[in-house]
């Protein structure tokens, strides 16, 4: 983009997916407790979240000072795949997309299940398709829209057997070891 200075907004809907009880958990210790099979239902599966935070939990989005300002009920208790895009596309349409029709060229930089939620969107991925994508960690993901901001094409910046690597390593998390 040649340019030395970036600015950056934040915005709480572009956090991870919240996992419930399992949040701040080792994937691959978890794994071996509750089985291959569930953490990946867990991690997987459209619209199954993780077991929800009770309320009174430290770990619960309300106890933390970034989200004061929040609705209590709008922060998750636990997201499935469908609850993180839900919570993600109003940022789509109300940040990302204002800018963008100003001519401003925007770099998004948000966590796997966060960006899986704008391919789901910007590429029309299926939601049983969507499942099977692996986002590569810190590999920019390159967008061209159309006028309707529709995609025209959209490629990883970076070699396509590097690509391949990344993506099969995002898959492997979830596995005991």
């Amino acid at each position: 983009m040649d340019q030395m200075y970036i600015p950056v907004q934040r915005h709480w809907r572009l956090n991870e997916r919240h996992y419930g009880a399992l949040q701040g958990l080792n994937k691959a210790e978890t794994a071996a407790k509750h089985g291959e099979q569930q953490v990946l239902i867990w991690r997987r599966s459209f619209d199954i979240p993780p077991p929800p935070l009770d309320e009174k939990d430290e770990r619960h989005p309300a106890f933390d000072q970034r989200y004061r300002d929040l609705d209590r009920r709008v922060l998750p208790k636990a997201e499935s795949l469908k609850d993180t895009i839900e919570r993600v596309l109003p940022c789509w349409h109300d940040a990302i997309v204002p800018a963008i029709r100003s001519g401003k060229r925007v770099v998004v930089a948000a966590h796997g299940n966060s960006l899986r939620a704008f391919v789901n969107y910007l590429d029309n991925v299926s939601n049983e398709a969507i499942l099977e994508l692996n986002i590569p960690t810190g590999l920019p993901l390159i967008y061209e829209l159309d006028q309707n901001l529709r995609t025209i094409k959209s490629e990883y910046l970076g070699d396509a057997e590097e690509v391949e690597r990344l993506k099969r390593a995002v898959a492997n998390q979830g596995k005991a070891k």
